[in-house]
């Protein structure tokens, strides 16, 4: 299905930013563009920085690193430590009782 669309209203269009094409618009330079036109050599992928990673942050952000308080740490810990100990003596606590684990 090819939009019959002429150069000038073609360059017209492409000088446009984002914020003032309509979809109908980029649905005209889509069905207008030739696919197997060369890819320019400082093409940057969509939603990519120049430099970044190989990924754009919208599919897989940069990981944050949390900080955990003192307290937060020696709680988790102790529950730890807690359930080792529990399995260490012969004891299970796999549906929340303890039991004999023979």
């Amino acid at each position: 299905m090819d939009v019959p669309v002429d150069d000038d209203e073609l360059t017209e269009l492409s000088e446009l930013t984002d914020d003032e094409l309509t979809d109908d618009e980029l649905t005209e330079l889509a069905l207008a563009a030739d696919p197997d036109a060369p890819i320019d050599d400082d093409a940057v992928p969509f939603g990519q920085r120049t430099g970044g990673a190989l990924l754009p942050d919208w599919y897989m952000p940069v990981p944050a690193t949390l900080t955990r308080s003192t307290g937060t740490r020696a709680t988790v810990g102790v529950i730890v430590l807690s359930l080792l100990a529990l399995n260490a003596v012969g004891l299970c606590v796999t549906y929340g009782v303890i039991e004999v684990a023979w």
